[in-house]
């Protein structure tokens, strides 16, 4: 397991978490050995949201005796009603109740992460600026109930709204391949060029990125239901989310140990098996020509880091004061491309990377 620092806090998050949106239905048992399996398998990033009220208890017995090496996504918007199937609200009065039934069935007196839940549209926050509900999170995190304060969303226009109060240490959002490309359904949301410098955005102000939908509902995994007719797996998935800027944790469902154990299999695979470089067959022309960092381009005779050092230029771009500095910092920067042709021929968007190594060279020297 890889672990990541979140920028504004002391925690180590394992990139590869579990969110139990889909185990409602699996027994008692079942879930708590899910979870219980996962924390043995260096997984400490849990989502717990839009499954249903039957998850918390066995979560709560699972995680007693160990809640230090736990973090979870606790989200003040979902609720859930007499049959325990789950629900949104902004109602602030049944969120307060629903807040102090999970932490008690959690049996915890405190949040890792509370999420302000499904900020989709712009009505979406002013309706929960106007309830009360921002201003109760914001005492929680005061009071030290909640250690650091996320929220949801699939829209970059709003998301980049929601950043502009700077208050958040968090972001959940819907990251895979087919969104990013513009070939998905209607959360792919946002253009191609919208939704990278978001993330460049989360990264340069130290907010990190949990992702939800790595793999388009499982449209991705099938040839006959992914939007590029041709599967991709779980492990190049994954991968694809974890190279995004910001990105800490994917966070996919789990509905079984069975599910589990085949999640877990990203933790042994190989870089081949990781390598998502066949999205380049179905990249729309909008994003030829962009660096993705996937480093299929290497190995640079040289010993550049091209995949690194085109993060940090962009990131630069966007406004990140520490990028320069990660820059400064690499043994073989920009400028000791010697213009082989090695790196261009490999690379899959088809980015002219002898060019943009003189670009990122002349740009961190001046």
């Amino acid at each position: 397991m890889e672990y990541r620092q979140l920028p504004k806090g002391k925690e180590k998050i394992g990139t590869l978490g579990i969110g139990l949106g889909g185990i409602q239905n699996a027994p008692a048992e079942e879930i708590e050995k899910v979870v219980r399996k996962a924390i043995d398998n260096g997984i400490n990033y849990f989502d717990i949201c839009g499954g249903g009220a039957s998850i918390y208890e066995p979560f709560g017995k699972a995680i007693a005796g160990q809640r230090e090496k736990v973090y979870f996504q606790l989200h003040f918007g979902a609720v859930y009603n007499e049959a325990g199937e789950y629900g949104w609200s902004r109602d602030l009065e049944r969120i307060k109740a629903t807040f102090a039934w999970e932490m008690n069935l959690l049996g915890t007196d405190y949040v890792d992460f509370g999420f302000l839940h499904c900020i989709d549209e712009d009505a979406d926050y002013d309706d929960i600026k106007s309830s009360g509900i921002f201003d109760y999170v914001l005492d929680l995190k005061k009071r030290g109930v909640i250690r650091h304060i996320g929220f949801s969303s699939h829209t970059p226009s709003v998301a980049n709204r929601v950043l502009n109060e700077g208050i958040f240490d968090m972001m959940m959002f819907s990251i895979n391949p087919a969104y990013d490309l513009e070939q998905g359904d209607e959360f792919a949301l946002g253009s191609v060029s919208e939704r990278q410098a978001l993330f460049r955005r989360c990264e340069s102000e130290g907010v990190g990125i949990s992702v939800m939908k790595p793999f388009h509902g499982g449209q991705l995994l099938d040839d006959s239901t992914s939007p590029f007719r041709k599967a991709l797996t779980k492990e190049q998935c994954i991968q694809y989310c974890l190279d995004r800027p910001a990105v800490l944790a994917v966070v996919p469902g789990a509905r079984s140990v069975a599910d589990l154990d085949e999640l877990l299999k990203y933790l042994t695979a190989s870089a081949e098996e990781k390598d998502y470089s066949v999205i380049s067959q179905f990249t729309p022309e909008s994003a030829i020509g962009h660096c993705v960092y996937c480093n299929h381009c290497q190995p640079c005779p040289m010993g550049i880091d091209i995949g690194l050092i085109n993060k940090y230029y962009d990131l630069s771009l966007a406004g990140d004061k520490m990028a320069h500095n990660h820059y400064d910092k690499i043994t073989v920067k920009a400028d000791a491309c010697v213009k082989c042709g090695h790196c261009q021929s490999r690379c899959p968007f088809k980015v002219k990377q002898e060019e943009r190594m003189a670009e990122i060279a002349k740009y961190f020297n001046k």
